[in-house]
């Protein structure tokens, strides 16, 4: 098998997969090819999540039973169509080129890199300083079961309803659930994690048996749901719509509509069963860039509860 390859026509460019038959998931033996079809089965959807998004590759060279890389920099040799972003890390006085997609082939090359996950940065290459969009992370505690997240997802609606900010939800690919919303690229990271804190408190305090915003984890009550605002921090990624994750039954963090979350089993969601679901339902997050929201209410919140004696936790600067 080493010396097997195929070669895959996306758009105008082929991408050349080497060992196209090595098993990435043992669990549904899954093969590298398998990714490869599934991402080509919803290229338009990851490509909407990805575009012009500094991206940082979750890679597995020898599959799941392997090491996990975390790559950052676009290796020597990419082909010239490849297109990157430069990213700065002051602190450590570093830069990386991340890979930037724009197209459909991007992602196959990626796979062919052995890229399983795809975590891409909240803001994109015109201004990477300043993001343009917000994540609410309902990140379930050890002991939270998913039901506490279907319990907690209205009461988000709720909240962005009454400021009239239109979330995208979808299944985190895990035990989780994230809701995405397009904001004005008018903020830095510091001011729109000062607003995704806000917002977290405010659902915290209409739930406060089921919702903890607690910063240290040692401190939470393990049977609570943590809104993760900290993944609008700078350099903080989560896997984005459509991302393979990498475990044993290559579930998918799948975009779902609301009226879904009630009975929604995000362990159904696998690549398997997604592009099914893609080919009848078409992208579920098309609309996401159709209209961009302003925060400026939640900062007055983050003002607010500041001046309450409710401190906003630093994170370490990159």
């Amino acid at each position: 098998m080493a010396g097997k390859a195929t070669v895959i026509e996306v758009g105008d460019h082929d991408v050349r997969v080497s060992n196209p038959d090595r098993i990435y998931f043992p669990e549904l033996g899954a093969t590298k090819l398998d990714l490869v079809e599934y991402y080509l089965a919803v290229s338009d959807g990851i490509v909407r999540a990805l575009r012009e998004r500094p991206c940082m590759l979750h890679r597995f060279p020898d599959g799941l039973s392997g090491e996990k890389v975390h790559q950052k920099r676009v290796p020597n040799g990419a082909p010239p169509w490849l297109e990157t972003v430069r990213v700065t890390f002051p602190r450590y006085h570093r830069h990386a080129d991340e890979l930037c997609v724009t197209k459909p082939a991007d992602v196959i090359w990626a796979v062919q890199m052995s890229t399983v996950e795809f975590h891409p940065w909240n803001s994109r290459r015109a201004d990477p300083e300043r993001p343009d969009e917000w994540r609410i992370d309902l990140d379930p505690m050890p002991d939270c079961p998913f039901g506490t997240v279907r319990k907690i997802a209205p009461v988000v609606r709720e909240v962005l309803d009454e400021l009239g900010i239109a979330g995208f939800p979808k299944t985190s690919g895990g035990r989780g659930l994230h809701v995405y919303v397009r904001i004005e690229p008018r903020w830095g990271f510091a001011d729109v994690r000062r607003a995704a804190l806000a917002f977290a408190r405010e659902v915290e305090r209409r739930a406060p048996q089921d919702v903890t915003t607690t910063w240290w984890r040692k401190d939470r009550d393990p049977k609570a749901l943590f809104i993760d605002y900290n993944q609008n921090a700078r350099d903080h990624t989560i896997a984005s719509a459509y991302s393979v994750r990498g475990v044993p039954a290559a579930t998918v963090s799948t975009p779902i509509t609301w009226d879904e979350i009630p009975d929604v089993d995000p362990q159904a969601f696998t690549i398997r069963t997604v592009p099914a679901r893609f080919a009848q339902l078409g992208d579920l997050h098309a609309g996401i860039d159709d209209v961009s929201h302003d925060i400026a209410t939640l900062l007055e919140w983050a003002d607010r509860d500041e001046r309450a004696g409710l401190e906003t936790p630093e994170v370490p600067r990159t």
